[in-house]
């Protein structure tokens, strides 16, 4: 799972989140942009991109490194 999180002073405002698929707001701030990051479908799909582009190319040179370490 991709998560991308957004902070201010130190609180998270909006969230990005693979599994959800698209930008989920916990502040009113948060809310606001996140209704309007979700309404653009270039971003979106570039943010889902990024679960491949960072997860995926991973996830077996993780698992053979937890293999060969147990």
């Amino acid at each position: 799972e991709f998560i991308q999180s957004l902070y201010y002073n130190k609180l998270e405002y909006a969230r990005f989140s693979s599994s959800v698929g698209k930008f989920v707001g916990f502040t009113e701030y948060g809310v606001k942009n996140a209704e309007y990051w979700n309404k653009d479908a270039s971003l979106l799909s570039n943010m889902r991109a990024q679960k491949e582009t960072y997860c995926q190319h991973n996830i077996q040179i993780k698992y053979d490194n937890a293999l060969t370490k147990s």
